[in-house]
This record gives structure tokens, sequence and C-alpha cells, in this order.
């Protein structure tokens, strides 16, 4: 099996945020992002602006005067969580990424966390996507029963290793995110698409916290039903990649 060396940790973060229509989260979360990496990291925060249709932009361009490691971009119309995110690793500056949902129910304090786990000493061999795991988590009933159905189909099929593929706080490789091949629902399945490159991944157990603000994006359709056709379409990428020996 060949892949790419896992670049070196040196306290080098992109932090990562696509929201839609969030504006009531966007100053309370970067600035927990700040609180959480000061002083612990070289880090710039990226977010990305999927069409947003309320106060959202007034808000993060309000927040850029506060917050000099804030980069905004802004996409003209909405495209989507994974194109969204897609976008910021194009334009991320540092060769790891740590990606954050925008409604404040990841906790920035488990990003440094996250963050051993490439630090040098601490690195599984290949290491090069930390997942986050949402053990005790805080929302309805009906939203824990499809993911614990999705996670449990898509593990069984895809064998992932990942208790938790839909948490939106991961740490991973730049440089490897760029290799995958893009397709809309990305973001579900970055754990199998990092094993099929060759890649390592563990997951570490994360606080989850409830929703306070803003209106969930995802239901039972959008988050299990329409991602039944590209649970098939990982399967069949992750059955024709291959990894030469190569002799020298």
């Amino acid at each position: 099996m060949s892949f790419t060396p896992t670049p070196d940790y040196a306290g080098c973060v992109s932090v990562v945020v696509p929201v839609k229509n969030e504006a009531d989260n966007i100053v309370p979360l970067i600035e927990e992002i700040h609180a959480a990496l000061d002083g612990r990291a070289d880090f710039e925060v990226i977010y990305v602006d999927d069409g947003s249709t309320d106060a959202t932009p007034q808000r993060l361009a309000d927040a850029r005067a506060r917050f000099p490691r804030l980069r905004v971009i802004r996409h003209r119309r909405s495209c989507g969580q994974s194109t969204a995110l897609a976008t910021a690793v194009r334009a991320a500056r540092h060769p790891w990424i740590a990606t954050l949902d925008g409604d404040c129910q990841n906790d920035p304090a488990d990003i440094p966390a996250l963050l051993a786990a490439v630090g040098p000493g601490q690195r599984t061999p290949g290491l090069e996507l930390v997942a986050g795991w949402r053990n005790r988590r805080h929302d309805s009933a009906l939203r824990k029963l499809s993911s614990r159905v999705a996670n449990g189909v898509r593990g069984g099929l895809l064998g992932d290793r990942t208790p938790d593929t839909g948490c939106g706080l991961k740490v991973f490789a730049r440089d490897t995110f760029l290799r995958l091949p893009f397709f809309d629902h990305l973001h579900r399945f970055l754990p199998a698409l990092f094993l099929r490159e060759g890649a390592a991944v563990v997951s570490v157990p994360v606080n989850h916290r409830p929703r306070t603000q803003g209106r969930s994006k995802y239901g039972v359709h959008n988050r299990l039903w329409v991602g039944i056709v590209d649970l098939f379409g990982v399967m069949w990428l992750a059955r024709r990649m291959t990894h030469p020996e190569i002799e020298s």
C-alpha cells in the first residue's frame, strides 16, 4: 500500500465553518474558536456563507473588523455544505483543516484534543483524519433515531470504522481532501473516502450541545434517504481503488 506522507503538524490549522442563515450564531462561535486556539496554534478561520438570505453576511462583515484571523467567502447562491467545504479547503493556507458546523452544536473547545491526535509523537501511522464522535447527543428523538440508522447502514456497507460520520467536528489533511473525488454530500462520507486513499482514520469523543439559535437545515428526508444513492456510489468508488506496491 502506498500513500502520500501525512504533513507534519506544526500547530498550523485552518478552521473551516460553512454556514447558511446562521446570523445569531456567527459571533458567539467565532469568539469560542479564538478562545480555544489563541496561544495554542497558528490558525486562521474561514467562513463560507453559502448564499444566506438573513443577516449572516452583515454579521460576518462586522466580525472581520474584530477578528483579523477571520476570512470570509460568499457563494452568490446556495450550493450545499459539501461545496462550501470544498471552497474553504481550496482557499486554506495551512496543511491541516478543522471543520465545525455553524450552528454552535459543535464545541470549539474540542479542537485541541483532535489536533493533539495528529501532534508529534501522538499520531497513528498514516493518520490523516480525526473524526468527532458525539456519544452524548442533544437532539430530538427522531434525529437521534435517523442518525443511528444511517450510521449503522453506512458503517455496515462501507466498513469505515467511524461511529459518527455525521459529526461536523473533524480534523484532516488538506492535501488528501483535495485528492478526493468530489460530489454533493461528500462531507457525509469523509472517513470512507480517506480510507480509500490509504489513510488511517480515528474517532475521538467530543461534546455536543443543544441548538439554541436558528433552525436545522436537515431532517429525516435529506439526512437519511437522500444519502442512499451516494452510499452506493461511495461503495463503488471504494471497491475500485487499488494501492500498488512499488518495488525500488
